[in-house]
């Protein structure tokens, strides 16, 4: 296994590449993809699964965290949902999200994420099982994974809405 400090050097850029990504996204006008949308709610329920799974037998007040989290985050999507900006441009759809909600939820959650990777590569990786379990961690998860599933859920339902009218078949 890699030292502390290699694992680390190698780690830091990628997670801060993925973090400027993520904040980009949270702030520019985006080509709505279905796709993308209807992934996120595969995603996240299975993500949201496997945590609860983990939690259950290790740290019950943790999988009540993770509850706790969930609707705090679908009361932001909902809320951010109606401050999106949505667009139609000849057949392509566009958003441009509501910048300060999804911004707080990410940086939230990356700030929890930051710390937890501190903890994690100062008291070493064996020694720090609880790494996924957290309460606190769980909470803040919880209310991302809210989000994002009600943000999508909103933006499919945007695009139902302003889907163009099915050709009517022609009767014989």
């Amino acid at each position: 296994m890699l030292p502390t400090p290699v694992f680390a050097a190698v780690l830091a850029p990628l997670v801060v590449w993925r973090m400027v990504s993520r904040v980009r996204r949270l702030t520019t006008r985006q080509r709505s993809k279905t796709w993308r949308h209807r992934t996120t709610l595969v995603f996240f329920p299975l993500l949201l699964a496997v945590l609860a799974v983990f939690s259950i037998d290790t740290n019950p007040i943790a999988l009540a965290g993770l509850a706790a989290g969930l609707p705090v985050g679908a009361v932001l999507g909902r809320i951010a949902i109606g401050k999106t900006r949505f667009e139609q441009v000849g057949d392509d759809f566009f958003f441009t999200p509501h910048a300060r909600i999804g911004l707080a939820v990410a940086l939230l959650f990356m700030a929890r994420m930051a710390w937890r990777g501190y903890e994690f590569l100062m008291l070493g990786s064996f020694e720090h099982r609880e790494f996924v379990t957290s309460p606190v961690t769980l909470v803040i998860f919880g209310v991302l994974a809210g989000y994002y599933i009600s943000y999508a859920l909103g933006l499919l339902a945007w695009r139902k809405r302003t889907a163009p009218p099915a050709p009517a078949a022609p009767h014989s």
